[in-house]
């Protein structure tokens, strides 16, 4: 029979696991929200305790010109090859889904690919393969580049999305008379838009922290805002780069948020297919 109250020793348990959940939810989330105070510091340099607030290291971001370019540079190739990584993410999602092939299980290993093999050896390989194309030193090869690291955050949200999908609904628009690609505009898009949409997100955010790719690739004039950082804590660490990393975390709390409003979505219009 169940006890109708915890025992003891389970009380105990309970205290000691949601201690350590809190204790390592803490060791995660301080390093992060330490850096957010010094971004409002008035000195010159990253020490607590704050001599005032200020708001002139946003103020320096917003006249600087290398930020400035940074920050063009970053919002011109990140959504630039999260529109590509959804396009060729969801095209193979669906296609793996629908086709019953051989080999089908290594496709899906070769899609997957660039999340597994180490950046250094994608950023190498990609700069002898871009340097043949002439693709060096261009917004095109760096879009194409980050595309390839966005799409497979795509084919796997896309993916766990098809497979609760209900194919009677595309039958059902396909014997009504609707061609293929009116049944998936029409019919399988706008079910499969919340994975869609998540795998943007976690490609839209690969490619705005993406470094190591980026720094084989772009010439100096194509910085993104995480290589600016990256230079400026090798030249001179200066609380500007606390205020950029202020503004990336509060655009990763709004993605996260983004991905539970569509995770909600989906749930629902899951049970409505049931």
């Amino acid at each position: 029979m169940l006890q109708p109250y915890a025992s003891p020793a389970e009380k105990i348990a309970r205290f000691g696991l949601v201690s350590l959940s809190i204790l390592i939810l803490l060791f995660l989330i301080v390093p992060i929200l330490v850096i957010i105070p010094l971004s409002f510091n008035s000195s010159s340099f990253l020490t607590y305790p704050m001599d005032g607030f200020s708001l002139r290291w946003y103020q320096e971001l917003m006249t600087s010109q290398e930020w400035r370019q940074a920050f063009k540079n970053s919002f011109i190739i990140a959504p630039g090859s999260t529109v590509l990584a959804m396009i060729f993410g969801t095209m193979a999602s669906v296609g793996l889904c629908r086709g019953d092939f051989k080999g089908k299980s290594i496709v899906m290993a070769f899609l997957i690919s660039p999340m597994i093999v180490p950046l250094i050896i994608v950023a190498v390989g990609l700069y002898f393969f871009f340097a043949k194309l002439q693709l060096l030193n261009s917004y095109v090869g760096l879009v194409l580049a980050h595309a390839m690291l966005g799409v497979p955050f795509v084919v796997i949200t896309v993916n766990a999305t098809l497979q609760g999908f209900n194919t009677n609904l595309s039958r059902a628009a396909a014997s009504l008379g609707a061609p293929p690609l009116t049944v998936f505009f029409k019919v399988v898009l706008p079910l499969i838009a919340p994975g869609v949409i998540s795998g943007g997100l976690f490609a839209f955010a690969t490619s705005f922290d993406e470094v190591v790719v980026t720094l084989f690739l772009a010439s100096p004039s194509q910085r993104t805002l995480p290589l600016q950082m990256f230079a400026g804590i090798r030249e001179n660490i200066s609380p500007n780069i606390a205020a950029v990393a202020t503004i990336m975390v509060i655009l990763s709390v709004l993605m996260l948020l983004t991905l539970e409003v569509l995770r909600r979505r989906n749930e629902k219009m899951k049970v409505k297919q049931e």
